[in-house]
């Protein structure tokens, strides 16, 4: 098996690349801008060159940033040619070449009112930028090319997609305990739980499986986003001093969650357990991991 990579510079793209170098799977990284709207031949020739078996689209606005949905309100054209017009020229091009398509998508293709987590079966009814241009990048897709597998992902964190637990440890800091956070529930999913989950149906399509559509995943447990600080902190204060003088004082402040976030941004992940097997993990492990490296990284600077 052969796959081209499209957008491997994100935390999911790097950890998935780790993945198929350790199973020894040959794979194309082409370089960032190789694929250009505005030279739509620039497709064609990547991916002929390449003669990938399947393509993996990771690309987005600001990929790798937990602060991409806040960032395309005010870069919205930005944004609609990279999650619209860019992800439309590559299904165009794996059609032609009769390539399966797997592509990363978002639960900001959702509004957020719902009160149990989305299924697959919910319309999308964004209310965001982001999540406009992600639900037009998914319709063309859908339009396009037959072969094709969407994966929606919940709320991710790892290395470099990291600015927004960075900032609320900053700002706990920096108010002798007090932190403020959006009123709202998520699914914390770590890039390398994805990661492992784009391999494993990478490798069933492989296989010539019949099971196109889309598909939800998010990591096992879904929580407030204050809970999630609670945990944040807890694990940060096993390793910073200065955070674990505030424990005692620690304040989270409920914030109302407005536009370009949403209320509710758990997804149920049990249609691709059902037809892939895949399981949800856990991702406090891989949080812990994430603080004890933030430390480990300063202590040895």
């Amino acid at each position: 098996m052969k796959v081209l990579i499209v957008g491997a510079q994100s935390g999911v793209g790097i950890e998935l690349l780790k993945l198929l170098r350790e199973r020894q799977i040959e794979c194309v990284a082409p370089e960032p801008g190789a694929i250009n709207i505005r030279d739509p031949l620039s497709a064609a020739r990547v991916i002929t060159q390449a003669a990938p078996d399947q393509v993996i689209n990771l690309s987005a606005f600001r990929a790798g940033s937990q602060l991409a949905v806040l960032d395309a309100e005010q870069h919205a054209q930005q944004c609609e040619e990279i999650n619209h017009l860019h992800t439309g020229l590559v299904a165009q091009v794996c059609d032609h070449l009769h390539i399966p398509l797997i592509h990363l998508s978002s639960v900001y293709v959702f509004g957020g009112e719902k009160k149990l987590a989305y299924t697959e079966q919910d319309p999308p009814r964004p209310g965001c930028v982001y999540g406009h241009a992600t639900l037009a990048g998914e319709q063309a897709i859908i339009s396009t090319i037959k072969q094709h597998i969407i994966i929606r992902a919940g709320w991710l964190f790892g290395p470099r997609q990291d600015e927004m637990m960075r900032q609320w440890l900053d700002e706990l800091i920096a108010g002798d305990g007090n932190v403020t956070v959006f009123r709202r529930k998520f699914a914390p999913t770590p890039v390398e739980d994805l990661a492992r989950v784009i391999l494993a149906v990478s490798l069933q399509v492989d296989c010539k499986v019949d099971v196109w559509g889309v598909y939800h995943y998010a990591s096992l447990e879904s929580l407030r986003e204050s809970e999630f600080v609670q945990q944040l902190v807890k694990f940060a204060a096993q390793h910073d001093e200065s955070v674990y003088r505030l424990l005692d004082h620690l304040n989270i402040i409920l914030g109302r969650t407005e536009p370009p976030q949403i209320a509710n941004a758990t997804l149920a992940s049990k249609k691709i357990f059902e037809t892939f097997g895949i399981k949800q993990r856990p991702w406090h492990g891989s949080l812990q991991r994430l603080v004890k490296s933030w430390c480990k990284a300063r202590n040895e600077s």
